[in-house]
């Protein structure tokens, strides 16, 4: 669930949509930590994707390695796990599976278990995070949240499934690769989600969301580590049919420029558009301690037709082309940083 908590907009409608959608990007939902029965009752995975859903996925030696098709399985398959916020049954099991993933594809990982002071109590937290070594000193951060909104029946597809998909697909693409100039680390973050919700509705706050990046910012300013960050491409709402990519405004401008050069050199001009528009993000921690970073997402493109922060956020929803484009355009990104 991506927390989009200021949008610049034109006109009476979108006012009124972002209205609609409270203040958060992030989302809550629930009451309990554990979303009661509808974190246990997992959809059943699906055999294979269907032909709708794969949205006509270009083959993977045409997206720089990265396949669609398998990051598409990742999404149906964290789905299968149901409604997932912080300390639920389910997040547990959502864990699991992002571990066993990076075991299988030969990536050292390290975990970092924290507890987050919310204003529902404390709860258990933990971001994952995968490091592709590199030759030299400076590391290049790539982004996700796993965690889903709490709300009932929320099974979160594109926030948070589509961007956690595509960076385990990331993941096994970088993590055979030979030794670049610059470490990779691929973070899995807790915790992006608002965890109070309001008559339905989110309330989005600093205090209330993104304690995963929070942690992952502050941990890394602790080591020291934080001054190696080169740069920061955070992914969210990735996944939907359609995708049209703005610019978003307080992003570090030299990175965006890099990103968006990179789409439009492999064709995607059209899905990574030049309008701009403002969301509140896991970028945010590392921007607020001047780190450079730019958050690739679509919020606008799925609140509009009402699936965002809401059950109907399914798979149903995701493409798998949407999330090969947004794959080829990362993986050549990073290789354009490798090269700065």
């Amino acid at each position: 669930m991506t927390r989009v908590l200021r949008l610049r907009w034109g006109g009476v409608a979108a006012l009124a949509l972002l209205l609609s959608a409270s203040c958060g990007h992030g989302g809550t939902g629930g009451a309990s930590a554990d979303s009661s029965s509808a974190a246990k009752a997992a959809a059943p995975l699906p055999a294979s994707p269907s032909a709708a859903s794969l949205d006509a996925a270009p083959p993977a030696s045409e997206t720089g390695g990265f396949d669609g098709r398998k990051a598409y399985e990742h999404v149906a398959k964290l789905v299968s796990f149901g409604p997932h916020p912080p300390a639920s049954d389910a997040i547990h099991r959502v864990q699991d599976y992002i571990r066993s993933q990076l075991k299988m594809f030969g990536c050292a990982t390290d975990e970092d278990d924290f507890n987050a002071q919310t204003p529902i109590g404390t709860l258990a937290m933990k971001n994952i995070v995968a490091k592709i070594p590199g030759n030299g000193q400076g590391i290049i951060l790539l982004l996700t949240h796993y965690d889903t909104l709490r709300l009932d029946n929320f099974v979160g597809a594109d926030d948070s499934g589509s961007s956690t998909g595509l960076m385990l697909e990331m993941a096994r693409i970088l993590c055979s690769q030979p030794k670049r100039a610059n470490a990779v680390w691929i973070a899995f973050l807790d915790g992006e989600e608002a965890q109070v919700v309001t008559g339905g509705q989110a309330q989005w706050s600093d205090a209330d969301s993104v304690y995963g990046s929070r942690e992952l910012a502050a941990r890394l300013a602790v080591s020291r580590k934080l001054k190696t960050i080169k740069a920061v491409i955070l992914a969210d709402m990735i996944g939907q049919r359609n995708l049209e990519i703005p610019r978003e405004s307080s992003s570090t401008r030299w990175l965006t420029d890099l990103v968006w050069h990179t789409a439009k050199r492999l064709g995607y001009k059209d899905i990574f558009v030049s309008r701009e528009e403002a969301v509140s993000d896991d970028h945010g921690p590392f921007l607020s301690r001047n780190v450079p970073a730019t958050d690739i997402i679509d919020y606008s493109g799925y609140v509009s037709p009402g699936y965002w922060h809401t059950p109907q956020d399914t798979l149903d929803k995701i493409s798998a082309r949407s999330l090969a484009v947004v794959g080829h355009v990362i993986l050549e990104s990073v290789a354009e940083l490798q090269k700065r």
